[in-house]
């Protein structure tokens, strides 16, 4: 999320963050430290608020703030936890009935390193939001992530962006021919074929 901010916020956009995962520790401290990287405003409460009340905050402060973008963190809604994905049901209707004009994206971030389990997250979150694409981290070399092909043929949703390191700038726009190729090992145009 920090990572998207940061890049959104360097094509001129004004970026606020919300940080709604107020029940894993340290989440909020976390998402604090990116918005600083990124160098975007972040709206928060204490750990173990009402997230949808952190939604509808951020919500007033981008309105008022006339933000471009606002990105909502609901990381720590674990797909086997069926009181978690009841909260990510009800932020969605806090946005649906306080944001309405909205272009809302809802991505799901997940660790490309899980294989088949991600395929799993990916249809249980499917079943309480309308997912408009994911996220892949950890493709920096612990991961092939044939999985993303998977998720596309099996699913239907687009692989948006891939995750290649820790740093700030380590969030790629995914292009499915360089995927492909480097999945498989294919040279490009010009290289040695070997």
């Amino acid at each position: 999320m920090g990572k998207l901010a940061g890049q959104l916020k360097d094509s001129g956009k004004k970026v606020i963050m919300a940080a709604a995962d107020t029940f894993r520790a340290a989440a909020i401290e976390q998402l604090t430290e990116w918005s600083h990287r990124a160098g975007v405003e972040i709206i928060a409460q204490q750990e173990g608020s009402d997230p949808a009340a952190v939604i509808y905050d951020a919500i007033a402060a981008a309105r008022s703030r006339d933000a471009d973008v606002l990105i909502c963190d609901t990381a720590g809604r674990l797909h086997n936890k069926k009181n978690l994905m009841e909260e990510l049901k009800k932020i969605n209707r806090i946005i649906d009935k306080e944001y309405p004009e909205a272009y809302r994206e809802t991505l799901v971030v997940l660790d490309g390193t899980t294989g088949q389990n991600a395929l799993s997250q990916a249809r249980q979150f499917m079943e309480v939001a309308d997912i408009t694409g994911i996220i892949l981290t950890k493709l920096d070399g612990t991961a092939k992530g044939g999985i993303a092909v998977a998720i596309q043929s099996e699913l239907g949703l687009p692989v948006k962006y891939i995750g290649i390191g820790e740093q700030i700038d380590d969030l790629q726009k995914f292009r499915a021919e360089e995927f492909i190729n480097a999945l498989f090992n294919i040279k490009g145009k010009g290289e040695d074929e070997r």
